[in-house]
């Protein structure tokens, strides 16, 4: 069965707003360049994924006259490989992914990428639904501290101070139970290599 790896958003727009301070994984591109190499040794399908929110004027936005709708440094797609941009929470819903896995004839995908509980997962939870077998590498995942829903809107300072704030570690592990044995394998990247 062919594989293919998923880069999700490993991008440097994140590295520009606040939360980055609390990012569970700042050496994420260290995690990912691992799989990226195993997977192009075995002649899996990379397949990188770039969020996009055009007209936003924001860190997402291609257009808004920045740089940061980019891989960050480190990370290099060869010529060849697939870049998806994305408008949705998911790699699948706004981007041809599912089509060119088809071609490809992959049915077997690793996931990697920012955020864990958001674009991870949710792309993570369609490919379960449509019936790819997934393998969830959360070390080469990353996210943020989720405010409280009363807390939206306060500085970034104050949501980190908050009781109420999800941790990381709480999110890394809501995100484990929740997709182990439904709709992925979580493995480590030492797992995926000794494949």
């Amino acid at each position: 069965m062919r594989s293919a790896l998923i880069v999700i958003d490993i991008q440097e727009s994140f590295r520009q707003r606040p939360s980055w301070a609390a990012c569970s994984n700042p050496g994420i591109v260290d995690a990912v360049n691992p799989l990226i190499d195993d997977a192009r040794r075995r002649g899996d399908l990379v397949v990188w994924v770039l969020h996009h929110e055009p007209g936003t004027g924001n860190v997402f936005d291609p257009d808004a006259g920045h740089d940061y709708v980019r891989f960050m440094d480190g990370l290099s797609p060869l010529a060849g490989e697939p870049v998806l941009a994305k408008t949705s929470a998911n790699a699948f819903t706004t981007t041809g992914l599912a089509q060119l896995l088809t071609t490809e004839g992959v049915r077997h995908l690793i996931v990697t990428g920012i955020q864990t509980e958001l674009c991870c997962e949710t792309t993570t939870r369609v490919a379960g639904d449509l019936g790819y077998e997934v393998t969830y590498v959360t070390e080469a995942t990353a996210t943020f501290p989720i405010a409280h829903r009363d807390d939206r809107g306060r500085p970034y300072e104050e949501i980190l101070a908050s009781p109420r704030t999800l941790s990381t570690a709480d999110i890394i592990a809501r995100t484990e139970y929740a997709l182990d044995g439904r709709f992925a394998t979580v493995a480590t990247i030492k797992e995926v290599l000794a494949r």
